[in-house]
């Protein structure tokens, strides 16, 4: 009998499968992937993870088969288990994509009530629901288990409710989007029960590491000496930064150092209208972690 674990059930292949086990990797748990496909083992915490179908990720967690997972919101948003329902942690940043209505090219759509009376396909009938009925709005959901791009094609709907990534599949069937229904990312969500009392704390410590990790995708740590005279002006154009760091320089009255963390990406164009401000010596650099 295997010893008791902190259990995280993951997409065992897929869009999320592969970036869910690098998030891990990224928070310092060294995952051991053995002769069973479907758990793997971390190294250095006690901690299982269980590798499933995404759809099974909702149903594992709320039945609390697994403490934790990590699965798409918009699977979420199609899991009906009542008082079972597993809450959402975290956000995680990675596997964006869009819940949106399209329809052909040249379908003359002004709002949700362009709809009304149509026959709409979907994988998403739950969330296409709660849309249309937030907008009062009475259409025939066709319920599709793939392939909804080609339903108007082939006279089984007028329009689709589907993800979107870059738009290029739609595109490719003559679709074009209109409303968002739901704007969806990777979460990590937790079973209702809550963890065992013994892996309270390693539950706290992972969700930390992973906030941590979201944090620091694609923040920058920037540096620069700025004058005086222009520090609000230099501070205003640096993206995503709170409360910069300011130092005094040595035998320099007139400058000062710089020094902030920015969650937004940083341009060329960004560092031109830093140095036309007056900054100088700029220097970025990635952060691997932050806590």
């Amino acid at each position: 009998m295997s010893a008791p674990a902190l259990r995280i059930a993951v997409q065992k292949s897929g869009r999320l499968a592969e970036k869910s086990l690098e998030l891990l990797e990224a928070a310092g748990f060294r995952v051991m992937k053995g002769a069973n496909d479907l758990l793997y083992r971390v190294e250095n915490a006690p901690i299982d993870i269980l590798r499933v179908r995404d759809d099974d990720i909702p149903t594992f967690v709320g039945d609390g088969v697994a403490d934790f997972g990590i699965v798409g919101r918009n699977v979420l948003a199609e899991t009906d288990l009542g008082a079972r329902a597993p809450g959402e942690a975290m956000a995680l940043g990675f596997g964006r994509c869009t819940l949106k209505i399209a329809a052909p090219t040249g379908f003359k759509y002004a709002n949700p009530h362009s709809l009304a009376g149509l026959r709409i396909a979907t994988t998403y009938p739950r969330s296409l629901k709660r849309f249309l009925d937030a907008h009062g709005v009475e259409a025939e959901i066709l319920t599709m288990r793939g392939a909804v791009e080609v339903a108007p094609r082939l006279h089984l709907a007028q329009a689709i409710c589907d993800l979107v990534s870059t738009g290029a599949t739609l595109e490719a069937n003559g679709l074009e989007a209109y409303d968002t229904v739901l704007e969806s990312e990777a979460v990590l969500i937790r079973a209702p029960k809550g963890v065992q009392p013994a892996f309270a704390d390693l539950a706290e410590s992972m969700l930390a590491r992973f906030r941590g990790v979201s944090a620091s995708r694609g923040a920058k740590y920037i540096m620069m000496n700025a004058p005086r005279a222009r520090l609000a002006e230099i501070t205003s154009i640096l993206p995503g930064a709170d409360a910069p760091t300011i130092t005094p320089l040595a035998g320099r009255e007139d400058v000062l150092a710089v020094h902030a963390v920015c969650q937004e990406s940083v341009f060329w164009e960004t560092l031109e209208r830093l140095k036309g401000a007056g900054a100088s010596a700029i220097l970025v650099l990635p952060i691997e972690k932050m806590m």
